[in-house]
């Protein structure tokens, strides 16, 4: 029987002694500076993050942590996948959210910072309950499975998962609105201003605030989604970190391109349904494929999102090459 990836507190300590370098190197160093994030630097980044991921998975988990087996690489890079191409969906929103407020291009990275810094926080709580519920009712697990088949049946029906948004219809937002004076207009990056000498949120605040509530309807979706690859709370965790990390840059990359990837919330869909079946059907997958499961679900949402992504593409240009007149 193989050996289980044996976590200790000192894992969770460095791993989050990383995160919390990383983040601040990020704003502190490489960003202190508000800039308009351009496509190259966007792309450069993103691979910088991705290539981390993959270093941990690949090489960081097997070499520094006693027990990690193939099986938890391939449950940590399917989770990852998994993740971040549910993030995807989230980037389009949250291009919408800009969109509406307005918000300057050369600001749209601060709010990102710590819109995704709070996000680390939240799903770190959630997924930490969610382990401990899971390990003591594992019925759960089947709950799960049934809200990600319905979940991705209701994506695909759905015309458009912006259309769920609704800023001035976001609670938090009525609350702040509501007890909290707002000023009428942007004060740089900042998320607070002094007007005739009383202190408001300006409008980012708005903008964070419905960027941090948003994140939490999409955690709803990828946490079970996640749970459906592994129950093991690290590499939940570690797994999710890495793909919200390169959210940020994954936007400033796909968030001009959205046209491009119109059947890419399909493929999500079809991915959601495939681990909420996979959640319900696991005994008999199990006793079927065996150890094999976790290879089969990695090779399956991968080769889902690039389908997706790839004829997202090709329609696309070819739409393009029909108006310009080219057949």
């Amino acid at each position: 029987m193989p050996t289980s990836a044996q976590i200790h507190l000192t894992h969770w300590l460095l791993f989050v002694g990383f995160v919390l370098v990383a983040l601040g190197l990020d704003l502190g160093l490489f960003h202190r500076k508000s800039h308009t994030v351009r496509f190259r630097e966007a792309v450069a980044w993103t691979v910088l993050w991705v290539t981390l991921a993959l270093t941990f998975g690949l090489y960081g988990g097997p070499r520094w942590i006693a027990g990690w087996t193939k099986g938890d690489t391939v449950a940590f890079l399917t989770g990852y996948i998994v993740e971040l191409s549910l993030s995807m969906d989230n980037v389009f929103v949250i291009a919408m959210i800009f969109q509406y407020f307005k918000v300057p291009a050369q600001w749209q990275h601060r709010v990102l910072f710590w819109g995704i810094l709070g996000a680390l926080g939240m799903r770190g709580v959630m997924i930490l309950a969610g382990s401990a519920m899971v390990e003591r009712f594992h019925f759960l697990l089947y709950l799960m499975g049934a809200l990600l088949l319905l979940t991705g049946l209701r994506m695909l029906k759905s015309d458009d998962a912006g259309e769920q948004v609704d800023p001035q219809r976001n609670p938090l937002v009525r609350l702040l609105k509501r007890f909290l004076p707002i000023s009428q207009a942007f004060d740089g990056e900042r998320f607070t201003t002094r007007v005739g000498g009383v202190w408001m949120l300006t409008p980012l605040a708005l903008v964070l605030a419905v960027v941090e509530t948003t994140d939490v309807l999409f955690a709803l979706d990828s946490i079970p989604a996640i749970f459906g690859v592994t129950t093991r709370p690290f590499l939940i965790f570690t797994s999710n970190v890495f793909a919200i990390l390169g959210l940020r840059s994954l936007y400033f990359v796909l968030a001009s391109a959205m046209g491009y990837f119109r059947y890419l919330k399909v493929g999500l869909a079809i991915v959601l349904i495939f681990i909420g079946f996979k959640m319900l059907a696991e005994y008999w997958l199990k006793a079927w494929l065996g150890d094999y499961l976790t290879n089969v679900s990695l090779a399956f949402v991968v080769g889902v999102v690039l389908v997706s992504m790839a004829a997202s593409v090709w329609v696309s240009r070819r739409e393009m090459g029909a108006s310009n007149g080219i057949q």
